[in-house]
């Protein structure tokens, strides 16, 4: 059963705007919001819209790398179609080697002719043989097909500042020295630009199950050697907190943040809570959808609180907070190895990653980037393969809707959203945010995450001169809508007709269970 209420929200802005609704049947909800154009809270980041790859089941091996003698079309291993998928997306960052596998992993294994690369375990990820066929060059070549950047993560758990150093000059060293010259003996003449280095992962479990006393330690330690250069300006990120444990954030900032650039965050989606049985990535009812969105929801909670620790020790706000690991996480699908991590992805994780995205532009002045867990055929993934086919999955195409706002100004979006409850969870029904786009259009990007109702958001734009009012919306049938490898996409965005303006009044009707992205011109 679903009871309804009122719950204050507000996107881009902590205070809130008096508004109401009233249920004009029993089908649509109203709402009313007001748009400060006038104002800005300040840039979102293109990095809000990074991705990771890890070493992972599909992840990278028939994901992104073919080999170079594949059928399936590719330049130079690197699959194609993957390739133009994610130029589409304006990938502004990837995350590489890992997550856990970072962990172990010898930067060294990765370099040289292919033929003669050692074949390692995966330890952590199903045993499987990773043959290092993918590796520094071949990450790098990928990075440029897509038009990217790079994110490294540098093995902390087990290896040495040395090691880390030896990686780094390779990469980025222009000069006549043997690691630079070891380089372009394997191919690559000038030195790399590498955005970000990680240094750790999940220094509190997979990396290395450290205190927060000792992490700081060890990295003081490595980043010590972390020399910077005209080459090599890299961003250092340090290991941050799993969800909420405060007192990881606390402790690093205390100890070690004025030697940081970034310290990280990682937080998923469970849609039960329960490590042991996470809940399916299909086939679930309504009161999975809404505890899906419950806890989705709080990651503002966790963002504020951890941002509250950083402002004690940073008020300048010169540290920024990476939420590089993200999104929802369900049971494997049946027949899968389970340490591939392979779901599908549906509707429901559209719906999810717009409502993140509204959340990371409340917070522009400190979350500096964000990358989804995971790119290809793991976790909530953009793609999923099967062999020469590939399927762009719904959260694909939230991404793709959203790319108006990397970069943009973010404006001051006020209202009052109703509530709708369900198995003993209760939601905002829809949030969203606003942005003046680099293109000086307005956008407005709403995830209306009531699976049941529509919503006609009635939203104030005094001061903006609307003549004109387009987007795009992403919505099904099914709340567990999902796209097949190979077919025409069943869950994708079609241009939005449910915008009208009539002076200073912007009338939005949103359907149920939808992902929304309006264009003001």
């Amino acid at each position: 059963m679903k009871i309804r209420s009122l719950v204050s929200t507000a996107c881009l802005s902590l205070a809130l705007a008096a508004g109401a609704f009233q249920a004009a049947n029993a089908d649509t909800l109203r709402a009313d919001a007001a748009l400060k154009a006038d104002q800005s809270d300040g840039t979102i980041s293109r990095y809000i819209y990074g991705q990771f790859s890890e070493h992972l089941g599909g992840g990278i091996y028939d994901g992104i790398w073919v080999g170079p003698d594949s059928k399936i079309p590719n330049v130079r291993g690197i699959r194609s179609d993957v390739v133009a998928a994610l130029k589409d997306l304006h990938v502004p960052v990837v995350r590489w080697p890992g997550g856990c596998f970072a962990d172990e992993y010898d930067w060294r294994d990765g370099i040289g002719p292919r033929d003669q690369r050692p074949v390692r375990k995966n330890n952590w990820w199903g045993d499987a043989p990773e043959t290092n066929q993918f590796g520094t060059h071949e990450f790098m070549d990928f990075i440029d097909q897509i038009g990217s950047e790079a994110y490294l993560s540098v093995n902390v758990g087990s290896s040495s500042p040395k090691d880390m150093r030896e990686w780094v000059e390779y990469m980025t060293s222009p000069g006549n020295d043997t690691l630079a010259n070891e380089r372009r003996k394997n191919g690559r003449d000038a030195p790399w630009k590498v955005a970000f280095w990680g240094i750790g992962n999940e220094s509190w479990g997979c990396g290395g199950q450290m205190r927060p006393e000792y992490y700081a330690d060890e990295y003081r330690r490595f980043q010590a050697f972390f020399h910077k250069s005209a080459t090599n300006q890299g961003l250092k990120i340090a290991s941050g907190a799993n969800a909420e444990q405060y007192e990881w954030t606390d402790t690093l900032m205390k100890m070690a943040g004025g030697e940081m650039d970034g310290i990280s965050l990682h937080y998923y989606t469970l849609p039960t809570g329960d490590w042991n049985a996470k809940g399916a990535a299909t086939g679930f009812g309504t009161d999975q959808w809404v505890s899906t969105f419950a806890r989705t929801l709080k990651m503002e909670e966790i963002i504020t609180k951890h941002e509250a620790i950083m402002d004690k020790y940073d008020p300048q706000k010169r540290v920024g907070l990476f939420v590089d690991e993200w999104g929802t996480w369900y049971d494997v699908e049946k027949g899968t190895n389970p340490g591939f991590l392979y779901q599908k992805n549906t509707l429901r994780d559209a719906v999810l990653a717009a409502a993140n995205f509204n959340i990371f532009h409340h917070h522009v002045d400190r979350v500096k980037m964000t990358s989804i867990a995971q790119t290809i055929n793991v976790l909530q993934a953009m793609i999923l393969t099967d062999k020469d086919k590939i399927e762009l999955t719904p959260t694909y195409y939230a991404f793709k809707m959203y790319v108006p706002f990397q970069d943009a100004t973010a404006l001051p979006l006020t209202f009052t959203a109703p509530q709708y409850s369900a198995g003993g969870n209760t939601i905002p029904a829809f949030n969203a945010s606003a942005a003046r786009g680099k293109d000086g259009h307005v956008y407005i990007g709403i995830a209306n995450m009531d699976p049941a109702d529509n919503i006609v958001l009635s939203v104030d734009v005094s001061g903006l001169k609307v003549t004109k009012v387009g987007g795009q919306v992403l919505t099904a049938d099914k709340m567990d809508a999902a796209n097949l490898p190979g077919e025409k996409a069943l869950v994708a965005p079609v241009d939005y007709k449910g915008g009208k303006i009539k002076g200073n009044q912007l009338t939005l009707d949103i359907p149920s269970k939808s992902v929304v992205v309006v264009q003001l011109n």
